[in-house]
């Protein structure tokens, strides 16, 4: 068989892989069997693939090779719900081609970068040596929701092994406008925080005998919206705070409320880490209410993938991606967080994936050129190891 003709038989594969992930429903936490399609074909690659089910998640780690250079592919099986399905074409879950798209629930995010990975990874893997390189499949059910049980169990997984990743491809959608335009070197750390206020309930007409906890809560909103936070860097965009919701419960126009709850959620990038934002948060709160309970809660931590002289994967995947488009990409850390923040800081994490613009919406799609790119994009990273 020609090259041509066999390059164009792992084009079709990719396209069948993404099809059948996206007719496996999916919503977090279920795989429905995504997992247990993946395996069949990386053992047949030459993997050792083990399933595990943590509380209600489903992962799959699997290993190929023995060699101590040691690199993953990371993704997740996982969806969220369609939502309204009056707003879908189709039924989301039926993965439909037409006019050069592929649509479905997970065309994006992230079951094409997944189909991609399998194909590219059956391309190349045969071409590599085993006792140079030990290639990893980490694969959860568990990114869209609380990622307690996903990708960080399997970190620790491997940590027990005394495996130490040198580098993590993850495949999430990245791009703008075509597969291969963004990359993202690191994310914003991320934390969520609430506040109790506690008032004193009373008649609206007698404001002397009752203190307003939406006025105490005013204040707080205040201080944090307030606060001047650094501009970021060339690397990070600056911190930012928002809040989410404001409760006092149930309303009655004659009552004033005795208590309320703020939510907020920050952006953080380097300046701080998790310890360093919560004593300023909680010194920005306590000053305008000593007494008031706060609660943390989602902490994520910022992470950056810079350049290195030796074994760096960005400029691995940046040649990839200049091999296979013809342009290179523009390095960010914009967005939200991703399971990248589980692995060692030691660990290079680049995100390579197709564009997100449908991402988490009604008709979600991808373009079928972008998946195929994509999947030329991950086989020039991997036969570059060669």
């Amino acid at each position: 068989m020609s090259e041509a003709a066999n390059r164009s038989d792992y084009i079709h594969r990719s396209l069948h892989y993404s099809h059948e992930l996206i007719a496996r429903q999916s919503v977090t936490p279920e795989d429905n069997g995504c997992q247990r399609f993946l395996s069949q074909y990386l053992s047949s690659a030459g993997f050792s693939c083990k399933h595990y089910q943590v509380n209600g998640v489903s992962n799959l780690i699997a290993r190929w090779g023995s060699g101590p250079s040691h690199f993953a592919f990371c993704g997740h099986t996982d969806v969220v719900s369609p939502g309204p399905l009056e707003e879908w074409h189709t039924d989301p879950f039926t993965p439909v081609f037409r006019d050069n798209m592929l649509f479905g629930r997970g065309a994006a995010d992230m079951k094409s970068g997944i189909a991609a990975m399998l194909a590219a990874t059956e391309r190349s893997v045969h071409l590599m040596n085993p006792h140079e390189y030990s290639f990893w499949w980490l694969i959860t059910s568990d990114e869209e929701g609380e990622a307690l049980y996903g990708t960080s169990w399997m970190k620790k997984e491997l940590d027990k092994q005394g495996i130490k990743l040198n580098a993590c491809l993850i495949g999430e959608p990245t791009a703008s406008r075509s597969s291969g335009d963004t990359i993202k070197v690191g994310r914003r750390g991320a934390l969520s925080g609430s506040v109790v206020v506690r008032g004193k309930q009373g008649h609206v007409a007698y404001p002397g005998s009752c203190r307003n906890a939406i006025h105490t809560a005013s204040d707080i909103i205040q201080a944090l919206t307030c606060h001047r936070w650094g501009a970021g860097s060339a690397d990070f965009p600056g911190t930012s705070l928002q809040i989410t919701h404001v409760d006092t419960g149930a309303w009655v126009d004659n009552l004033v409320p005795g208590a309320a709850r703020i939510a907020f959620n920050v952006r953080y990038d380097a300046e701080y880490s998790n310890d360093s934002l919560v004593a300023l948060l909680t010194s920005l709160i306590k000053n305008v209410s000593p007494h008031t309970q706060i609660h943390w809660s989602r902490p994520c931590s910022p992470y950056l993938t810079k350049s290195r002289a030796n074994d760096c994967w960005l400029q691995r995947c940046e040649r990839a991606i200049v091999n296979t488009t013809g342009k290179y990409p523009l390095l960010s850390t914009a967005g939200g967080t991703s399971d990248g923040r589980f692995f060692d800081s030691s660990t290079q994490i680049i995100e390579v994936g197709v564009p997100n613009s449908t991402i988490h919406q009604a008709n979600e799609c991808v373009h079928l050129c972008d998946i195929i790119t994509l999947e030329d994009i991950y086989t020039d990273i991997l036969q570059g190891l060669v």
